[in-house]
């Protein structure tokens, strides 16, 4: 796998619950991962979604997550676009190429969980969140 493209859906406290629904309208095999499991055990946020995926047998991707604590969810503006694989230089590329004349909203680097991770907005106002997986992450 090179990289991949699909959306990411921010929910108010019921990402598992449209999880379960998307994978009962699309079927395939969903996994979650809340925030508890990556530091915040006893905090407000511990049983939400840090990261759902859903992967259908048609081949989509559908990713979700819960809203932390402190942070505003815009019922509409609640899409992103998630750019993911183990192509670093390739996913790099395309981070600096989005941020430019944008805005980086988290830089691009090594995350608790191993991959490197980054957010921004593009000069178009679109979100977009690009994952590269641990074994090529070089963090900074």
């Amino acid at each position: 796998m090179t990289s991949r493209l699909n959306p990411y859906i921010s929910f108010s406290d019921n990402a598992r619950q449209a999880l379960e629904f998307y994978r009962d309208v699309f079927g395939g095999t969903s996994n979650v991962s809340t925030f508890g499991e990556f530091g915040a055990g006893d905090g407000p946020d511990a049983e939400k979604i840090m990261h759902g995926q859903l992967e259908t047998e048609a081949g989509y991707t559908l990713m979700v997550a819960d809203t932390p604590t402190g942070m505003s969810h815009n019922p509409g503006d609640t899409i992103t676009v998630s750019l993911s694989g183990d192509d670093a230089d390739q996913l790099r590329g395309y981070f600096e190429k989005l941020s430019a004349d944008g805005q980086v909203t988290m830089p691009l680097e090594k995350q608790m969980w191993g991959d490197e991770f980054g957010m921004c907005v593009d000069r178009f106002g679109v979100p977009w969140m690009v994952n590269i997986a641990g074994g090529q992450a070089t963090g900074s």
